[in-house]
């Protein structure tokens, strides 16, 4: 991996060490991206995606195996919104 030296104004610094502190990143990795956005042209998802796997920094999770279906959520919370309804009446004293 290369060095970049380059000279910018002050104002210029300030407000990219701000930019990069605000989101929790550093200096050089905001000027990083901003340079390959420079030389690149916009980036879609995808390459986001590509250079973040590439680099270990994406976290791809599965979906795991339990989720139930529409008609079985339905069935196992068919009737809550009474109970919650009556127990919100009657902490308001509604009831």
């Amino acid at each position: 991996m290369r060095q970049l030296i380059a000279r910018v104004d002050d104002e210029l610094h300030r407000r990219l060490k701000t930019k990069a502190s605000s989101e929790n990143r550093s200096l050089n990795e905001l000027v990083t991206e901003a340079l390959w956005r420079v030389v690149d042209g916009p980036v879609d998802l995808r390459t986001v995606r590509q250079r973040a796997r590439s680099s270990g920094v994406l976290v791809e999770v599965g979906q795991p195996d339990d989720v139930p279906s529409l008609d079985e959520l339905e069935a196992e919370t068919r009737g809550f919104g009474r109970n919650v309804g009556r127990a919100l009446e009657a902490d308001r004293g509604e009831w």
